[in-house]
């Protein structure tokens, strides 16, 4: 569904989209980088209004989001298109393509909402929901409206400018924000963006809801100790309680590299925790996920795979008593 997008600027003949750093200036008939943003009689319109690609109910650990509504499932819903071009990208076929899709109205949604059981409300994600900003904005605000208590979660690469960032910031309880890496050398090479904006994106985000970090580590590409420790000393200095995902790379879509040691994966979440005290190993079989008081090291909440068992009642560990950042 075709639908005006509302920031941009008229630069003579083309119109400057201004939704992303990449300020994209399309003329008539073509598009931005992220492929859902065009030209049409002199209008810059958006193609995936209201245009779902995925859906189902998750558990909300696999967004992941561990210190965020443990326990609790939540309605994921995916459009096509994004903004970066990640060539390990695992949802390929929404993110760089134009796949079927069918239309949902925001009734029809709310609708799908009610009949979840252990439901904390919804979740933006699959392709980059930042590049549905249009739909997202506006089922966001009036869920919100109709139900003050439903969660809102965006899983984003965290690639917006300030001024629609911050206008939908009010209708968001919870992000998941992937930090792809530490230099814009790797962002340039394997995503085709910038470094500096997606940490704006963490800095801000931070300041208003709950965040949490995902960094995949690429064997060959990023998987060195220093730059996890200069991500770590980065959360650290905006907030050392920022739960930050560490997560192991299998070779997918263009990127055919080995998938990433185990042995690496270890140290990187122990040099993580140098600096951080909530740091996640992701996509590795048996490894502990549990979430633990920083202080005392009393177990307060039991991972297996996605099966969750929450061991406190308030956000405070039971032992020793000290204030833990978990949304129950």
């Amino acid at each position: 569904m075709d639908y005006p997008v509302p920031f941009f600027e008229r630069k003579q003949d083309r119109i400057q989209c201004l939704i992303c750093p990449h300020k994209c200036l399309i003329s008539e008939g073509k598009t931005g980088i992220c492929r859902v943003r065009t030209v049409q009689n002199n209008q810059l319109m958006v193609i995936n209004y209201g245009e779902v690609t995925s859906a189902a109910v998750d558990p909300i650990e696999k967004k992941p989001l561990y210190h965020f509504k443990p326990g609790k499932n939540i309605l994921s819903l995916g459009s096509f298109g994004c903004n970066m071009t990640c060539s390990f990208c695992q949802n390929y076929e929404i993110s760089q393509h134009r796949p079927k899709t069918d239309t949902l109205s925001i009734d029809e949604l709310s609708e799908v909402l009610a009949s979840v059981e252990n439901n904390a409300g919804i979740a933006y994600t699959y392709n980059e929901p930042l590049m549905w900003y249009e739909y997202v904005y506006d089922t966001a605000k009036e869920l919100k409206r109709r139900n003050p208590d439903t969660s809102v979660v965006i899983v984003t690469n965290g690639y917006i400018n300030k001024e629609p960032l911050m206008k939908l910031l009010p209708y968001v309880d919870a992000m998941n924000i992937d930090l792809k890496g530490y230099s814009n050398r790797y962002y340039q090479k394997i995503c085709g963006a910038q470094l500096d904006p997606v940490l704006e994106t963490i800095r801000r985000a931070n300041d208003y809801i709950h965040i949490e970090i995902t960094t995949l580590l690429v064997t060959d590409e990023f998987d060195a100790l220093e730059e996890v420790e200069q991500i770590a000393q980065f959360l650290a200095s905006i907030n050392p309680d920022i739960p930050l995902h560490l997560s192991r790379y299998f070779p997918r879509y263009k990127m055919k590299n080995e998938a990433t040691n185990v042995d690496i994966m270890a140290q990187a979440v122990a040099v993580a925790k140098k600096y951080l005290n909530y740091v996640y190993i992701g996509n590795v079989a048996g490894a502990d996920t549990n979430t633990y008081c920083p202080n005392c090291h009393e177990r307060l909440i039991e991972r297996h795979q996605y099966e969750t068992r929450c061991l406190i009642h308030e956000s405070k560990c039971p032992t020793c008593h000290i204030p833990i950042p978990i949304k129950l």
